[in-house]
């Protein structure tokens, strides 16, 4: 705590006013001191709060009451003289919104209903592996159909358990697992902890609780691929052979995935239990795009609030891109976002080709645009290095080709322990891949390899008036340091 004309200030700068100090090198009583949040408008005055301190006054702060309708940054945007774009609810152009009926995959929805209606009979349907590519609509038609379920499990059938995970976020064997059997535990003393247990207990635990509630269970593996790419087909060969362990429960198994050959990497025995049946979600065309914006459009926008050509607009641009229907969404929402910005009562076709540019935004090129000097010269090197069939690289090789474009260019080359951290920072952004080697007694070192587009990065770097001098620059010219 420190002392300044009468107040003493907290670490954290929060003002602690006193009332009555006698000295400026005493400390008050507890009693006497009084906590302030920090407010911009502060005011200097005497005893008497509101008074304006003159050169040499007593110099206390006096926070100022926050008053009542005071001016905010946010009174433009919350102005209601301006007829809002947006109804309440934006959510509904969101890709997790579900509707109440989904345009154009009747089929798609018929056929699963006919394979799933066997968990409402007791029994258990097949496997089902669902390929698609994004925005086809694969995993809003399972959220769909488990909606439907719900409202079909009671008394008069049999009860299904339905749990969605999606495998981009839980991609490990023991957190599927984990997931699956603290569905079914209700004591949360009895829950399976967020690590910590061996994997057969953990598969033992889940076992016994689903015999304990009994019923079906549906296991919605949304990115499926994901799961199989990081931890490999051991929690599927124990989920595709788990009823063999079951007594009084049935699990059946919904994969979803982008990719149809990531079953290439299973197990022969995982490949036939797993894929029992097959369907792929064809992607959509610019009709049935438009009549899915117009569905979400009259529960997201305001009457007359959108120009005629706008969804016809969005509709086309996502048609062009494989048929991708969050794509259409996302055009659609930032559009009215930044009519909403702009404090405009209308969505234009000028917000949508505005909303395309900001959406396609490459985030990779903007950071690579943005580096400093210094590290645009090592990410060139490393690239220069790459194209010789290097592709992976060394701290050594990469610094000695730092310090040839550093003479090339007239620039002051920094220190190999600098270029250590320049690396560090590079593999943070995710623009290349630093894994340190270890080699024993001979030391250890950084494996460096790109993790971007080699073309567009060095267009990106061109637009750099030093690395554009190295244009016609190959690492053969290389002199020998």
């Amino acid at each position: 705590m420190q002392f300044l004309n009468g107040t003493f200030f907290s670490r954290d700068c929060r003002k602690v006013y006193v009332d009555d100090c006698a000295s400026h090198n005493s400390i008050p009583e507890k009693s006497k001191l009084k906590w302030k949040k920090p407010n911009p408008e502060w005011k200097i005055g005497g005893k008497g709060e509101g008074r304006t301190a003159e050169p040499g006054g007593d110099g206390k702060f006096i926070e100022e009451a926050p008053r009542e309708g005071q001016a905010t940054v946010f009174d433009l945007y919350l102005d209601n003289s301006v007829r809002p774009v947006f109804r309440k609810d934006r959510h509904v152009l969101r890709p997790e919104y579900v509707p109440s009926k989904l345009p154009h995959r009747d089929n798609e929805i018929d056929q699963l209903a006919s394979i799933l209606v066997t968990a409402l009979k007791g029994g258990r349907p097949s496997n089902i592996l669902i390929f698609g590519k994004t925005g086809t609509g694969k995993t809003a038609c399972i959220k769909y159909l488990q909606k439907e379920i719900d409202k079909k499990s009671s008394a008069d059938y049999q009860k299904v358990h339905c749990t969605y995970i999606n495998c981009q976020i839980v991609d490990t064997e023991y957190g599927i697992l984990a997931s699956i059997g603290n569905m079914f535990v209700k004591d949360w003393n009895e829950r399976i902890p967020f690590t910590g247990w061996p994997t057969e207990k953990v598969y033992n635990h889940l076992r016994e609780k689903m015999d304990e509630v009994g019923g079906i269970a549906l296991i919605v593996l949304d990115e499926i691929d994901k799961l199989v790419f990081k931890s490999g087909d051991d929690v599927l060969y124990h989920l595709t052979t788990l009823n063999e362990d079951l007594k009084n429960a049935k699990m059946s198994i919904i994969g979803i995935s982008n990719d149809s050959k990531f079953t290439e990497l299973l197990d022969p025995r995982v490949q036939t239990r797993l894929g029992e049946e097959r369907m792929v979600f064809p992607p959509y065309n610019a009709q049935e795009l438009l009549d899915i914006l117009k569905q979400r459009s009259g529960l997201a926008f305001e009457e007359n609030s959108l120009d005629e050509p706008v969804i016809s607009l969005c509709a086309a641009f996502a048609a062009q891109e494989h048929g991708d229907a969050r794509r259409a969404l996302d055009l659609l929402r930032v559009s009215g976002e930044l009519a909403e910005r702009e404090r405009s009562s209308k969505v234009t076709e000028r917000h949508v080709w505005k909303a395309k540019d900001k959406i396609e935004l490459d985030v990779q090129m903007e950071l690579v645009k943005t580096l400093p000097t210094q590290s645009k010269l090592l990410l060139f090197g490393i690239i220069l290095k790459s194209e010789e069939s290097l592709t992976i690289q060394t701290t050594g090789e990469v610094y000695d080709i730092y310090r040839e474009l550093c003479y090339r260019t007239n620039t002051q080359p920094v220190s190999q322990r600098r270029i250590t951290d320049l690396i560090s920072e590079l593999d943070m952004l995710g623009l290349i891949n630093a894994r340190v080697r270890s080699f024993g007694r001979g030391g250890r070192t950084r494996e460096i390899q790109l993790s971007v587009n080699v073309p567009d990065t060095k267009k990106a770097l061109y637009d750099d008036e030093v690395v554009r001098e190295l244009m016609d620059y190959s690492s053969s010219q290389q002199r020998l340091i």
